[in-house]
């Protein structure tokens, strides 16, 4: 057998492994961006658990601190909404194929429900608060997984183009709208 000792041998490994030492991120990219992204989506709120559970029942507010719930019922009947209680960020742009990511940093549960139109949840009075009195459909057919609690994670993928709408269905201010491409 030959060996191979010309000077292309010298030039050809060390072009080799540049090459593939520069390709190899670009290669990573393509293949995340065809598997599509993870979208983080932070769900918050400021409730105050002493307020809150006195008034709505043992357990609904597990955060330290926070807005009282004379207040929160103050600022949602003025404003129809009550800002510390929100997604973020409420619009972006997502790809077919990514998935959002809703984490709770609040310390009630919420919901992270995609509908065809926003509108109430399924809270009669804070429908009524929001001025959202007509529940969104998609609020009246929720499964237990669909309760996101103080700390946890939803994750929903996205499988179509188009404008997705998403609410809380406990707190139907809490919306985020989406173009997905």
């Amino acid at each position: 057998m030959r060996a191979f000792t010309s000077p292309f041998r010298i030039i050809w490994i060390p072009m080799l492994v540049a090459t593939v030492t520069l390709a190899a991120p670009m290669f990573t990219r393509v293949v995340a961006a065809a598997a599509g992204m993870e979208r983080m989506v932070t769900m918050k709120d400021a409730c105050d658990p002493e307020s809150f559970n006195a008034a709505v029942g043992p357990g609904t507010c597990v955060r330290n601190g926070g807005v009282l719930f004379g207040e929160f019922i103050a600022l949602l009947t003025k404003h129809h909404s009550v800002g510390a209680w929100h997604f973020g960020p409420p619009q972006t742009d997502a790809r077919v194929g990514d998935t959002f990511v809703a984490v709770n940093n609040g310390g009630e549960v919420h919901t992270f429900t995609e509908v065809d139109a926003f509108g109430g949840g399924i809270v009669p009075p804070l429908n009524f608060l929001s001025g959202n009195p007509v529940p969104a459909p998609e609020c009246l057919t929720l499964d237990d997984e669909d309760f996101v609690p103080p700390g946890a994670t939803y994750r929903e993928p996205l499988g179509e183009t188009g404008t997705k709408k998403f609410q809380c269905c406990i707190h139907p201010w809490m919306r985020l709208t989406a173009q997905v491409k």
